[in-house]
């Protein structure tokens, strides 16, 4: 089992920034990635960011690319997004995951997810 919980969601004006934290524990030798999706109402959950646990290789949706940053603290277990130049169209709840095997893009493939955090952009 692997336990996620994000927090540093808010609200924030549109072209301000937000870093958001997944802490992780429990069984991380299993974790081959860490991703960031998120859920707007009615849409389907995106994938956003990933990074790998091991390799520290990073991948970015194309929606975010060049504004957001996955990061990585080694020694405390906690993954990080920078979110700069925020949109209205980011505001979401934000959620981390892990993933052991499977499409890093790919939601379903995830086990295990985080309870999420609310970003809202908006003036």
């Amino acid at each position: 089992q692997v336990q996620l919980v994000e927090s540093g969601g808010g609200l924030v004006q549109p072209g301000g920034s937000l870093r958001l934290s997944c802490a992780v524990s429990g069984r991380t030798v299993s974790i081959n990635t860490v991703g960031w999706f998120r859920q707007a109402a009615g849409k389907e959950r995106e994938f956003v960011a990933g990074i790998g646990w091991d390799s520290g290789t990073t991948s970015y949706g194309d929606s975010v690319k060049g504004r957001l940053t996955i990061s990585r603290h080694n020694a405390k277990d906690l993954v990080y997004l920078q979110m700069n130049n925020l949109k209205p169209e980011d505001t979401a709840v934000y959620y981390c995951a892990s993933l052991r095997v499977g499409a890093w893009t790919n939601a379903a493939d995830y086990p295990y997810w985080g309870q999420g955090t609310q970003v809202t952009v908006s003036s």
